[in-house]
């Protein structure tokens, strides 16, 4: 029992100073294995590798590598031309390409952050520009960024796949409603600010014109289509997807729109591995952890106080919802995939709930976790961007937070919103 409380008085302490999470992670699980005494310090470095050892997880850098070929030149300018020829003639309608863009933009790059600076560094100031205020700027854009991790592809679902075994093809097939019922909701919201403030709208488009931009925009938009329907068809599994992606990125970009020159590479790819390495260090020290908390046996302790205390299928739903929302607040994705998934997934399955299910609630909860104080890098991001306090962007965030935990409870309660195109058309992406 001491033990633990130093450990977790130890945790609190590091992220109060400000070290980095998966350092925090790897620190404590070292000091863990050391006050145990009769395990070898060996043990963290094997299950640190164990936790990489896997074919799927190999689809992280390449889905990274993909995003970073297409953010380079002009492509975000197209998508963007794209959404607001689609719906800029709605009243708001630079607010509702912004959240249309995020659509187009979680397809193709399967990160929020990603979304949030190529998006926000272009439509913020153009939304400042046409009297909008920056609060409003800074709440539409970091809360439709949120649909990165929930449109396939995405990265941490492919942590989640790899760490529950459960179809990361699945898992990406089941994303696509709940995204996009997240996109509508932040649509309707913002229609009903448009109206009440009275935001600008654009001119209507010609459908002929329309359909030109479309073609030019419809290259980049095929990309989750290569994705999803070689994965549906059961023609390649999510890390060979992922391979083709990078392939059709690379054509497109090189050959096509001509965004990028071989000089450009070593950059792109010095870039990818960074990032790659900042998710996979996290995942290999939060598996080291994961082994500490199996020695403590913490899950078998967490399953006996829910059994206790959220005895209901719905009430243990609820315990987890408001436990990943918590979570997120202070943790980066994939560590809190890592560290709590294990916890409370056996629980969730004695009560037979679907594990493709849980994960998109769980995926749903931590995107909150991108626009709350005080981890909130997507809104960290957007602030910094429009140059606003957090503070006062986080104000004007709210109601749009309350419309993503609106969807959240939807998908938790009526589980074939998640699960309907999965179990329809699943069984090639096993």
């Amino acid at each position: 029992m001491m033990e633990g409380l130093l450990l977790i008085g130890l945790f609190v302490l590091l992220l109060l100073l400000g070290v980095p999470i998966a350092f925090v992670i790897g620190i404590v699980a070292y000091v863990g294995i050391v006050m145990i005494g009769n395990i070898p310090v060996t043990t963290m470095v094997q299950s640190m590798f164990a936790g990489l050892d896997s074919f799927v997880l190999l689809a992280v850098p390449l889905f990274i590598l993909a995003a970073n070929l297409m953010n380079q030149g002009e492509i975000s300018e197209r998508l963007i031309r794209f959404a607001i020829m689609l719906v800029g003639h709605i009243r708001g309608g630079l607010a509702q390409a912004n959240i249309v863009v995020s659509m187009f933009f979680g397809g193709i790059s399967g990160s929020s952050t990603a979304d949030t600076a190529g998006v926000g560094k272009i439509l913020i100031p153009s939304m400042v520009k046409e009297k909008y205020s920056k609060e409003t700027a800074v709440a539409v854009t970091a809360s439709s960024s949120t649909m990165g991790m929930i449109i396939p592809p995405s990265i941490p679902m492919v942590i989640y796949g790899s760490l529950v075994s459960v179809s990361v093809g699945k898992m990406f097939l089941a994303g696509i409603v709940p995204g996009l019922a997240l996109g509508l909701g932040l649509m309707i919201l913002v229609w009903f600010f448009a109206h009440r403030h009275e935001y600008p709208r654009h001119d209507r488009v010609k459908v002929k014109k329309v359909l030109a931009e479309g073609v030019k925009s419809l290259p980049p938009l095929f990309t989750p289509v290569i994705i999803i329907g070689g994965i549906m068809g059961g023609f390649v599994t999510p890390t060979e997807a992922a391979i083709l992606a990078c392939i059709y990125a690379f054509l497109l970009s090189f050959l096509v729109y001509r965004s990028i020159r071989l000089r450009d590479l070593p950059e792109i790819l010095f870039d990818t591995l960074k990032l790659s390495s900042l998710t996979l260090i996290a995942l290999s020290t939060a598996t080291a952890l994961g082994r500490l908390i199996s020695y403590y046996n913490v899950p078998q302790k967490v399953g006996v106080f829910f059994d206790t205390f959220f005895p209901y299928p719905w009430l243990f739903l609820l315990a987890v919802i408001l436990l990943f929302l918590f979570v997120g607040m202070y943790m980066d994705t994939v560590p809190a995939i890592i560290l709590f998934v294990p916890i409370v997934l056996p629980t969730a399955t004695a009560f037979g709930i679907d594990p493709i299910h849980f994960g998109i609630v769980i995926m749903l909860c931590l995107a909150v976790g991108l626009i709350t104080p005080p981890y909130g890098l997507c809104l960290l991001l957007a602030s910094s961007i429009a140059k606003l306090s957090v503070g006062r962007s986080f104000r004007a965030l709210i109601p749009y937070l309350l419309v993503i935990l609106f969807i959240i409870l939807l998908v938790a309660y009526i589980p074939s919103i998640a699960m309907w195109i999965p179990d329809t058309f699943g069984n090639a992406s096993q």
